[in-house]
């Protein structure tokens, strides 16, 4: 027959065991929180509320004001192509007025984040084709919603593939101000960077081309840092409304192409590729 021995069982210091049952508690409340488990997403901000209203240069003029001149000098650049850039607060786009006035390319907004696509594309990229132009599009980025692969991989899905057809542009990446709060988006500058070198990894091994980069000067210096991570890989589009491009970010020895007003004739916001049209074609044939 078993022996019972006198006295309490042995039993763990209360203090251990207050502590044991206070870590498992917080461990059930993290666990039960959205977005504290581990390996979990970061925390994204909502879909865009109005991309309707963001297109290329739609918060640099807001943030950086408008020149009164429309065109700059004739002598500014040596050899240049006129072109346009449009989306959809444009409208239909009457292509052949633009042709006629000397219009030979143009960029078109086809997405925005995951979610959005421009409802006009279809009559904006087809009907510059159909009038003779070389035309692209580009994707206006919001780094905060979701990562640079999945809305690269949207762009290339919802109209900003490429093909070697001598009138298709490469896709090119709009990195402007926040339209919907925090200029840079909430993320540091590095953030920034890598989120960018994510879009354009993955447009290029989608389509197989470097995309465009469309910035400021002033945007870039204050959201990156002034990186020049990007100037020998990918062409620069930069905006600047006057009588010329000014100040270039850091990395590029020269622009590839100047929207230099945002209220030129038809539909606003007008360009100047930086080298006759046989580079025009050259870009586009990549």
């Amino acid at each position: 027959m078993p022996v019972r021995r006198s006295g309490s069982p042995h039993r763990r210091p209360r203090s251990l065991a207050t502590a044991a049952g206070i870590l498992i508690a917080t461990l059930s409340l993290l666990l039960g929180l959205p977005g504290t488990a581990v390996g979990a997403a970061p925390q994204r901000a909502p879909e865009p509320t109005h991309p309707g209203q963001d297109w290329a240069g739609s918060q640099i003029a807001r943030h950086e004001g408008t020149a009164a001149r429309i065109a700059p000098p004739s002598s500014s650049l040596a050899a240049s192509v006129e072109g346009v850039d449009v989306s959809s607060h444009n409208g239909n786009v009457a292509w052949s007025t633009l042709w006629n006035s000397g219009v030979r390319f143009a960029y078109v907004k086809a997405t925005e984040s995951t979610g959005y696509t421009n409802p006009y594309f279809a009559q904006q990229y087809n009907g510059s084709y159909t009038a003779g132009m070389i035309r692209g599009a580009y994707h206006f980025a919001t780094p905060n919603t979701s990562s640079g692969a999945a809305q690269a991989r949207y762009f290339a899905d919802h109209g900003g593939g490429w093909s070697k057809d001598g009138k298709t542009l490469p896709g090119a990446l709009d990195m402007e101000y926040n339209p919907y709060g925090s200029t840079c988006y909430g993320l540091s500058a590095a953030g920034l960077v890598n989120w960018m070198k994510d879009w354009f990894a993955t447009y290029k091994a989608r389509t197989g081309r470097d995309a465009v980069l469309y910035t400021s000067t002033g945007w870039w210096k204050q959201c990156t840092g002034n990186s020049s991570a990007f100037g020998s890989i990918n062409p620069l589009w930069v905006p600047r409304y006057g009588s010329s491009v000014g100040e270039l970010p850091a990395g590029w020895g020269f622009h590839t192409i100047w929207q230099y007003t945002s209220s030129g004739a038809t539909v606003g916001d007008h360009n100047r590729f930086n080298g006759s049209m046989d580079r025009l074609k050259a870009l586009a044939n990549g």
